[in-house]
């Protein structure tokens, strides 16, 4: 894998709910745990835990660990009336200085002193962003100038090796090899 230098890289802040809220909580550390996701968090699991995928299919490995979203998409909306705080998008780690939307599947990224997640998807916004603030999930999609479709509300992981992730934290980028894979929907 190549490593990317993306100076000033870093954790916003760090977020978990152990009940399925869309919202989660801003707390001062999380535990992130191998294989598994966010200690204490209710999408945590080796299969999928988001409840209208359970009802499809209960035994699907879980490629949703740990949600991310970058700090930038709070500044975007925010010049369009909304005022969106870390974790009220439901993402796990909220980062800053980083393009996580542009990052290839299969991209690691290395928080803080240990944990590593690899990238393994697009979160599909859904219409809960609504409730959040009417109107807001015409925000988390949009269109490109070829007419594909552009989804904002971050990117999913699963976790590599577990350790505790912080605000303030460095984040450091290793790409994968081979040709990118533009990330999907998971």
């Amino acid at each position: 894998m190549e490593s990317r230098d993306v100076r000033g890289a870093q954790v916003v802040a760090v977020s978990r709910d152990d009940g399925h809220r869309f919202s989660k909580p801003v707390v001062a550390e999380i535990r992130l745990i191998e294989a598994w996701g966010v200690e204490g968090d209710a999408h945590a699991g080796t299969t999928v835990q988001h409840r209208s995928r359970v009802a499809r299919d209960p035994l699907q490995p879980n490629l949703r660990q740990v949600h991310l979203i970058q700090a930038e998409l709070f500044d975007e909306v925010a010049g369009h009336g909304f005022a969106v705080r870390p974790g009220e998008m439901g993402e796990n780690i909220t980062t800053a200085g980083i393009d996580l939307l542009a990052l290839p599947t299969g991209t690691v990224l290395h928080l803080g002193e240990t944990a590593t997640v690899e990238l393994t998807g697009l979160r599909n916004p859904c219409d809960q962003i609504n409730g959040l603030a009417p109107g807001l999930m015409k925000e988390m999609v949009s269109r490109a100038a070829d007419g594909t479709i552009v989804r904002k509300a971050g990117v999913m992981s699963v976790v590599l090796e577990g350790g505790l992730v912080r605000p303030g934290d460095s984040v450091t980028v290793e790409l994968p090899t081979g040709v990118p894979v533009a990330l999907q929907p998971v």
